[in-house]
């Protein structure tokens, strides 16, 4: 074991945790077509494409993507 825990579960499972479009947008407060209107043009979060077709992307991109758009002023 010997994980930090995060709400129940270890910090190496946070990190590695898979969000899926609905969850992302849920946390950003946007809508669907913002976000893949944002990854048409290449400015979303690094997605991962499932061989169904639907996307997940991993907490740690969206949040270095995040941490990438902040403000220094």
């Amino acid at each position: 074991m010997g994980g930090r825990t995060v709400t129940g579960r270890t910090a190496s499972y946070a990190l590695s945790e898979k969000l899926t479009v609905a969850e992302v947008c849920a946390e950003l407060k946007i809508s669907r077509s913002t976000f893949y209107d944002w990854r048409a043009k290449r400015r979303g979060p690094r997605c991962i494409t499932l061989p169904n077709g639907s996307l997940r992307v991993r907490r740690v991109d969206l949040d270095r993507w995040l941490g990438s758009r902040e403000d220094l002023a």
